[in-house]
């Protein structure tokens, strides 16, 4: 492709990252797009972590007293994973569940960002949410005694449909069971349709009690008028949107494989995520212009084409972090991710000093200028294509192997570095082009 079509290109990328990275303000204008106000500025927000925005820090201990030693390690991992899968259901940005192993100490640390009320985090991920499915006791219908004034647990017995049977749980509004509101409804599996038909068949006229952590959902029992197929029920009961909500997140995500305890949360203020953010931004700012400048003053010329790459360089890489590129998910951006960042700005830069070496070897060989462009980025590009892939696969490691925070470093490094070698083989290659031909 010629170069002034190739700087079209870049030109139309700049633009479009620039539009991306152009934060939101109060008097920018809207359009209206299906139906639906979108901002033309601050459409692609900067995700935030834990650390930046704020939220809310839990730390779970297991109750491994009665699983088996051998068992431990699995059923620390399957807490994890239905925590992970309420957290997920819930719609918690960006959340990290990690374990933790300490001796005979098995824990769970659970990172909620934008979650500011402890208690809320608490009941999420807390809850051990077994759903029970109870019938009057033969005793209990032998007395013909009543619910009124005895604890329904002591006059029921569990008919075997538990939480296990489910197939999916959802809030909808509605009536059900003569009241109005939010509610939860439940879609049995195949084998728990057979045992609910079975259930509603043998107690019709009779109340079926549902429990959830062996509290009833509701003061009383509903009473089965006829027996239900199709494995479709309604839990109702007093609950606000809220509460039908978390309750719907929790069944889907299933019960907790082992008891747990919280032994400390702590929330963590915006206000110290904002002070951080401003501290990183005036490093990043300091670093970018030291840069450009020891360039500029090194390279003259070369250094300026450098220095305009490099913005380019850090416009498309915080179009990316903000839009994922429609190919993965918008990046999180903790403080390690912004150490990552800084980092690649500096190995950005490497590239093109080794391609001004180059050319300026082969300018002092007798190439002429255009020559020697050509040559040193052929010449250099292996060294640059082969430093660049060991630091990917270092990251790839650290991605793979890494923590939370460890990922978020070596994701932004990542990102960073492919892009800087668009930016020193495509935008400096162009314009060094372009500058020699006129």
């Amino acid at each position: 492709m010629r170069p002034r079509k190739i700087l079209w290109v870049i030109i139309i990328l700049t633009i479009l990252a620039v539009w991306v990275d152009i934060p939101s303000f109060k008097s920018a204008p809207v359009l209206n797009f299906f139906g639906s106000r979108v901002n033309i500025f601050g459409a692609f927000p900067l995700k935030l972590g834990l650390d930046l925005q704020g939220g809310t820090e839990v730390v779970l201990e297991t109750q491994m007293d009665k699983i088996e030693p051998q068992n431990r390690d699995s059923a620390l991992e399957s807490a994890k994973n239905v925590i992970e899968r309420r957290v997920n259901l819930f719609g918690v940005s960006e959340a990290v569940v990690q374990t933790s192993k300490l001796r005979e100490q098995r824990r769970i640390i659970v990172e909620l960002p934008g979650i500011k009320d402890a208690s809320v985090a608490a009941s999420l991920v807390g809850k051990t949410a077994q759903l029970d499915f109870r019938e009057l006791s033969p005793e209990a219908e032998q007395s013909e005694a009543t619910l009124s004034g005895v604890p329904l647990a002591a006059l029921t017995k569990s008919t075997g449909l538990t939480g296990a049977d489910l197939k999916k749980a959802e809030v909808t509004f509605g009536s059900g069971g003569g009241k109005s509101g939010p509610q939860v409804a439940i879609e049995f599996t195949s084998e728990g349709s057979k045992k609910f038909a079975e259930i509603t068949k043998r107690n019709v006229g009779k109340p079926l009690c549902i429990f959830l952590d062996d509290i009833p959902v509701q003061d009383g029992c509903p009473t089965v008028e006829q027996e239900i197929i199709g494995g479709s029920a309604v839990i109702t009961g007093q609950f606000t949107t809220q509460q039908t909500k978390e309750l719907a997140v929790q069944l889907n995500a299933g019960a907790l494989p082992v008891p747990i305890k919280i032994i400390e949360q702590h929330s963590i203020g915006p206000t110290l995520g904002q002070e951080s953010v401003n501290k990183s931004l005036v490093a990043g700012i300091i670093g970018l212009g030291i840069v450009a400048l020891y360039m500029a003053a090194y390279y003259g010329l070369l250094g300026l084409i450098a220095d305009a790459a490099l913005i380019i360089y850090t416009l498309l890489v915080l179009a990316i972090f903000k839009t994922g590129l429609f190919l993965l998910p918008p990046v999180t951006l903790t403080l390690a991710g912004i150490a990552g960042f800084i980092l690649s700005i500096g190995m950005a830069v490497d590239a093109n000093i080794l391609i001004f070496e180059r050319m300026k070897e082969e300018i002092r060989w007798g190439k002429s200028k255009q020559m020697a462009l050509e040559l040193g980025f052929k010449r250099a590009w292996v060294s640059i294509w082969a430093s660049n892939v060991s630091s990917l696969m270092t990251a790839a490691i650290l991605i793979g192997m890494g923590t939370s925070l460890i990922r978020g470093f070596a994701i932004t490094l990542t990102i960073g570095v492919l892009v800087s070698m668009f930016t020193s083989y495509i935008v400096t290659r162009t314009f060094l082009r372009l500058i020699i031909k006129y």
